[in-house]
């Protein structure tokens, strides 16, 4: 019997959802457990009353603010956090004679200050946000720049198989001012400056949605991958047993035809073959070409 790929592909799948499904859903009680804090005042006494307990989890929320923010070049936009990316866009000459568009990054620069969180009554440094969940970047401009076209450069590309189109600049930006969500350990230095950080173990948030939101959010894919889970799971059960049954039934018509191949020499054989009726189940099965050569040597030997 072939093995039913689909039905293991699907069943397989299931089991990745549902590990989904979990995670997401273990994330939400963890954010459910975190500290929430009123102000950021707050969070130095919270976090002087939890010495004894660190690392302390919690739930920040401000504008992103900077003493020394970072000016996009393009757009002039103030942020805290500067990607710029420069990729260069060109038609490809194919094995079929057809041109294809394609494109390869020349250049992925990613820049950051020190910033905080303020929410008018105190401050809160975070780091290392750019690998925190959830943290979006805002597009601040995208510029197509034509390649310059001139005979001798045309010349060459088309011999190397190229079109050169032009470059495309993208500015991606945290902006000054954005309100954010921090989630994440909060640390106390020698100089009393706290901070948010990615913890050793544990969630790491940097969103625009508040927490509760996010808790919202991890809730409904984790039931959204459960439900998805249990579909597939049912789906691939169903291609295994379908494929079961057809080779069970397929097993048993291959039966009944060397049973009646066989019955129908014996009746055509007369008194000689009435005798081998009684004979073990195994003669059942014999293949059809088996039963053929046997009846064509009883043949030539009568």
């Amino acid at each position: 019997m072939l093995v039913p790929w689909g039905g293991v592909g699907c069943c397989l799948s299931a089991a990745a959802l549902y590990l989904l499904g979990r995670s997401s859903g273990r994330d939400a009680e963890v954010l459910r457990s975190v500290a929430r804090t009123g102000s950021l005042k707050d969070l130095a006494a919270i976090l002087d009353t939890a010495s004894k307990v660190l690392p302390l989890v919690v739930a920040v929320s401000g504008r992103v603010s900077s003493d020394t923010p970072l000016i996009c070049q393009q757009s002039g936009m103030r942020g805290v956090i500067v990607e710029e990316t420069a990729e260069q866009h060109f038609l490809k000459h194919n094995d079929a004679g057809s041109w294809i568009q394609d494109s390869a990054v020349m250049l992925s620069v990613s820049k950051e200050v020190p910033w905080y969180l303020d929410d008018g009554t105190g401050r809160v440094y975070i780091v290392g946000a750019r690998s925190a969940a959830g943290l979006i970047l805002t597009v601040a401009s995208e510029v197509f720049e034509e390649s310059g076209r001139t005979l001798v450069r045309g010349t060459l590309d088309y011999l190397q198989g190229l079109k050169m189109l032009g470059v495309k600049r993208t500015e991606r930006v945290l902006p000054t001012g954005t309100s954010l969500t921090v989630v994440g350990e909060a640390i106390k230095d020698d100089v009393g400056t706290i901070r948010i950080q990615r913890p050793h173990k544990g969630p790491f948030y940097a969103s625009p949605k508040s927490i509760d939101q996010l808790i919202l959010n991890l809730g409904k894919w984790a039931k959204l991958y459960q439900l998805a889970s249990m579909g597939f799971a049912a789906f691939g059960v169903f291609l295994l047993a379908k494929r079961a049954l057809d080779h069970f039934l397929q097993r048993k018509r291959q039966r009944e035809f060397h049973k009646n191949q066989y019955h129908k020499l014996a009746i055509m054989h007369g008194t000689e073959y009435q005798d081998t009726l009684e004979a073990p189940n195994i003669f059942l099965i014999w293949n059809f070409r088996t039963l053929v050569l046997c009846k064509l040597m009883y043949s030539f030997c009568t």
